[in-house]
């Protein structure tokens, strides 16, 4: 009945086009938009401590729009898009085996305020794409961290030295990790992360970021 009374709703108010404002499609990224999406070259964007980091496309244009308008302006439907972006360039890197999503993890104070992790979001969509598990529990977010985008990279890495803590007992055996994130700048909070792993004797991990503020 829910679905029934949305869909109806739907019909009855037509969503926009979040990017050009059109309602044709009724949704919240019409494909004429979706479509202007691009996509770095299928490569490593860079190296980790041995793991490798890849980054979907550029932090600009309509890619910016989304990832602000899903994470600061509670337009979570774009996860669906977000997520399906992310897929379609994963797919080109052929990659094998079976993963557990890990995105990256906020604070508990400021999932509180803004009510939602929107990379948990991303996660659940990209699981429904790909048939990977989302795994949530299995690292957390201990320090209230400043925002990265302020800080140079030195400071990045000060900021996050201890913000991660890693549970294995809620690892997923025999899956690997596939830690995701919005953008990549720095690569510090993945560094930190794939650290935090590391001291746990986990090593099988990939990282993976839908932008990067540079092309190369």
């Amino acid at each position: 009945m829910k679905n029934f009374l949305t869909g109806l709703l739907d019909w009855i108010y037509k969503k926009k086009c979040y990017f050009c404002g059109k309602s044709k499609e009724s949704v919240k990224m019409c494909s004429d938009c979706y479509n202007q999406l691009d996509f770095l070259p299928v490569k490593i964007n860079r190296t980790i401590y041995n793991v490798p980091v890849y980054c979907a496309g550029v932090y600009s244009k309509l890619l910016q729009k989304m990832i602000r308008g899903l994470k600061y302006h509670k337009q979570k439907d774009l996860a669906f898009y977000f997520a399906e972006y992310m897929w379609e360039y994963w797919q080109k890197l052929n990659i094998q085996g079976d993963f557990q999503i890990v995105p990256v993890p906020i604070y508990f104070k400021r999932k509180k305020i803004r009510k939602y992790n929107h990379m948990e979001l991303t996660a659940e969509e990209f699981a429904k794409f790909s048939g990977y598990t989302v795994n949530t529990e299995c690292i957390q977010r201990i320090k209230d961290t400043k925002p990265q985008y302020k800080l140079n990279k030195s400071q990045r890495l000060l900021n996050l030295k201890s913000a991660f803590y890693v549970n294995p007992e809620k690892i997923i055996k025999d899956k690997k990790i596939l830690i995701i994130d919005d953008i990549c700048t720095t690569g510090s909070t993945f560094e930190e992360m794939i650290r935090e792993f590391n001291n746990n004797g986990i090593y099988d991990i990939i990282c993976f970021a839908a932008a990067t503020p540079f092309e190369d």
